[in-house]
């Protein structure tokens, strides 16, 4: 398995060294006064028996990610900035193959979601994002809408959310004990995008459907019904 992810993860970057989105890719930047404009996001952190490796883990990816600026064009890649989870992250919960485990880095995938969710209301260009394979929560228990996740496999599947504005933009993360927060921010206001979901189940799936204010699907999510 690490061997498979080796290979992948080499594969990517062959990828995107040969590309022009390698260059698009942005660098790290110290964020100036004139962000002053932003679109929040805010999510539960919800308990769980290894509830410190999460918020270590959160934290971590907190602090790269607001190393960054987003300039015209560029595109932000999660595991650009995040890199091989197994160098600086501990051991969380993870859903590998529709199944719950533990691995290297647990707990990211709040992080995604939240860049995924904001940049959906913020209206940027999705260039690459997975959902989940299966939905663990019920309506008492979850804490993001159904459909604004984001999965993220090391040197697999990535998240990444293009810079359509003319003006930069940042994603900047504010972990806490039991809730974290994003703030897309910008020097020039973003018009915040009102969404609406339509949600089709049946004893075995779910399939989430969010459209914009046009009437536009802009995301679309397979779950299955997760059994205990």
């Amino acid at each position: 398995m690490e061997l498979q992810v080796g290979i992948r993860a080499m594969l990517r970057q062959a990828f995107d060294l040969l590309s022009t989105t390698y260059f698009d890719f942005p660098k790290k930047q110290k964020l100036s006064d004139v962000f002053t404009h932003s679109i929040c996001v805010s999510q539960e952190i919800k308990a769980s028996a290894a509830i410190e490796n999460k918020l270590f883990n959160l934290v971590r990816a907190s602090y790269m990610i607001n190393e960054y600026v987003i300039m015209p064009h560029e595109v932000f890649s999660f595991w650009h900035v995040i890199g091989d989870p197994k160098k600086g992250f501990r051991k969380g919960r993870v859903i590998t193959r529709g199944k719950v485990s533990e691995e290297m880095g647990g707990g990211l995938c709040q992080v995604s979601g939240l860049i995924y969710h904001v940049s959906l209301l913020a209206g940027l260009e999705i260039i690459e994002r997975h959902n989940h394979s299966i939905d663990l929560y019920t309506d008492d228990t979850r804490y993001t809408p159904l459909g604004t996740d984001a999965t993220v496999v090391y040197g697999y599947k990535d998240l990444r959310i293009k810079n359509n504005n003319p003006f930069p933009v940042s994603f900047q993360l504010l972990p806490g004990q039991d809730s974290i927060e994003i703030n897309l921010l910008s020097p020039k206001p973003l018009r915040q995008q009102v969404l609406s979901y339509s949600i089709v189940k049946d004893d075995h799936s779910a399939c989430v459907s969010i459209l914009n204010e046009e009437n536009k699907v802009i995301s679309h999510s397979r779950y299955k019904v997760f059994t205990s």
